[in-house]
């Protein structure tokens, strides 16, 4: 009897040393293949640093078919990292929107969620009887802290992907997601961005759902002023710019690049001033950045690109009576850029929305600039040099896919290395500049896109409101325009950041649906009598083992 109560008290007090050393030394491992419950060290630090609390309500709660399930499932695992690594401050809790009282009581949780800013999701399922059955579900989250909330959309990914391959992109960018909705609460460190409007004609309107957006996570300033340079700023974005650039202004944008900044240009190659059945000529676009974009190692062709995939216009199409029938028809000068680079700027971004794209050239002589291809066309494309003729008239013509076969043309290109000046032996000696001049200096970097419209949003002139960015009038979709500058942002100022997060794979191991079906007996056989035998081999062997002691 004493033993027993000493070798009870020794194993008591190895399992209380036990417990005291886990709460010393913390550590978690895992084990699966593509690393799913692994967060980044970014998303730790940012977890760990938090200086208030922060409640995640999620919306994913009820009966879903199993690709939600996993949606479900993967989002619960992945907060309760986040709160193992929150040191308290994080908090989640999952709940059904449509639990309610009444119908009544039920559209008013819809409306206030909409309002909050999720956007609901109608699902179609199929039970086991073959009846159909449709339900709306919120697959969103919102993030508050203290009296501030944040929007999370869970269900994202590349629309022109199947439903499980949207499901599994979703899961793959959880982390980064819910992560910088967290970084948007208790970011006390604002970034400054510079926005370079001063070139544009473009209406404010037409801007305000980009800048309202950037100004969510960045200090925002306008070169209205005309600072003597970018110098504090973390990262500048020429928007859509229709004159020529000086000199001067050139000589900034440089030395800010070879400085170590980093600089997203969003620039047309051809004129399109406007639009009639008839036709209208696009003329070349000359804005003196030609020989800095040159230096390093890109060209914008001065040219437009028809693309059979693309986007579409509301076009009268003929009359019904003494009414005009309006259609919507495939506009080839609106090509959707959904051949997308694997950079997590780019990575499972929806397409990108374009008007009027011109194509990228890359060119050599650049040695130690690293280039990543990000936006590409379809392969059926038809390029026009400038001047060009762009009719509403061409979109009720039949196109010839003969006359499609340019192959994928490049629109969008990161660049990222030491940049040489393109005033390299141009600042003399008694110039007042070369005191500051610097001929190559630290990593920088820059994007260049060929098209100024992709951060151009339209306005719904009835209600006098901007719409979202990316947004489609003839079919109502928004596009990833948006996803795509807040990635190239958060990338350009943080490139060992958030946005590594989004390197994320998560695999999907499809069951052979024949096999399944062809087998399923045998397997339910399997999955019930092999336990049942498991236990009977035990129980055999425990009692031959007492009957061999006590016989």
């Amino acid at each position: 009897m004493k033993k027993t109560i000493i070798r009870f008290l020794a194993l008591l007090a190895v399992l209380a040393g036990v417990n005291w050393l886990a709460s010393l030394i913390f550590f978690r491992v895992d084990l699966t293949e593509d690393k799913r419950y692994t967060v980044s060290d970014a998303t730790k630090e940012l977890l760990a640093n938090l200086d208030k609390n922060v409640n995640v309500n999620v919306y994913l709660a009820g009966e879903f078919p199993p690709g939600f399930e996993r949606l479900e499932s993967a989002t619960r695992e992945m907060l309760e990292e986040f709160k193992t690594y929150s040191n308290g401050r994080l908090s989640f809790q999952f709940s059904d929107p449509s639990q309610a009282t009444s119908e009544e009581q039920r559209n008013k949780q819809y409306q206030n969620l909409v309002n909050r800013g999720l956007t609901p999701t109608n699902l179609h399922a199929t039970d086991q009887d073959g009846k159909r059955t449709e339900k709306i579900i919120f697959p969103g989250a919102i993030v508050q802290a203290d009296t501030l909330s944040v929007p999370v959309q869970l269900l994202k990914g590349n629309k022109i992907s199947t439903k499980e391959e949207q499901l599994n992109q979703s899961i793959e960018g959880l982390e980064f997601e819910l992560s910088s909705a967290i970084r948007l609460l208790a970011n006390s460190e604002r970034k400054k961005v510079g926005l370079i409007v001063s070139h544009t004609t473009i209406a404010p309107a037409r801007l305000s759902d980009l800048i309202a957006t950037i100004q969510q996570s960045y200090d925002v300033f306008l070169d209205i002023n005309n600072p003597a340079s970018y110098d504090g700023l973390d990262a500048i974005l020429v928007l859509k710019p229709d004159s020529a650039f000086s000199e001067d202004e050139k000589y900034k944008i440089d030395q800010y690049v070879v400085g170590g900044g980093s600089a997203i240009f969003f620039v047309d190659g051809a004129k399109v001033d406007s639009v009639n059945l008839e036709g209208t000529y696009a003329q070349p676009l000359d804005l003196n950045l030609g020989d800095l974009f040159f230096r390093w190692g890109v060209r914008v062709n001065t040219n437009l690109v028809k693309d059979l995939y693309c986007a579409q216009i509301l076009l009268n199409v003929g009359n019904v009576g003494d009414k005009p029938e309006i259609k919507p028809v495939p506009w080839r000068f609106f090509p959707l850029l959904n051949h997308l680079g694997t950079h997590p700027i780019t990575r499972n971004v929806d397409a990108v929305y374009t008007r009027f794209l011109s194509s990228l050239d890359t060119v050599g002589g650049t040695s130690g600039i690293k280039k990543s291809s990000l936006l590409m066309t379809s392969p059926y494309t038809q390029i026009l040099n400038t001047p060009a003729i762009v009719s509403y008239n061409e979109a009720r013509k039949q196109p010839t896919p003969e006359e499609y076969q340019g192959g994928e043309k490049l629109a969008g290109v990161l660049l990222e290395g030491s940049f040489l000046s393109l005033f390299e032996n141009r600042i003399l000696p008694n110039d007042p500049r070369s005191a500051s001049f610097k001929s190559k200096g630290i990593a920088g970097k820059v994007l260049i896109c060929a098209d100024g419209d992709m951060v151009i949003n339209d306005v719904d002139y009835k209600r006098s409101a901007p719409l979202p960015l990316g947004y489609d009038r003839a079919t109502g979709q928004t596009y990833g325009n948006k996803d795509f500058v807040l990635h190239a942002l958060d990338y350009m100022t943080d490139a060992n950041g958030l946005i590594t997060a989004r390197n994320k794979q998560v695999s999907i191991r499809a069951l052979d649906k024949i096999q399944v079906q062809e087998n399923k007996k045998f397997w339910q056989s399997i999955n019930l009598l092999l336990p049942l035998a498991i236990i009977a081999v035990f129980g055999a062997i425990h009692y031959y083992l007492r009957l061999r002691k006590f016989a």
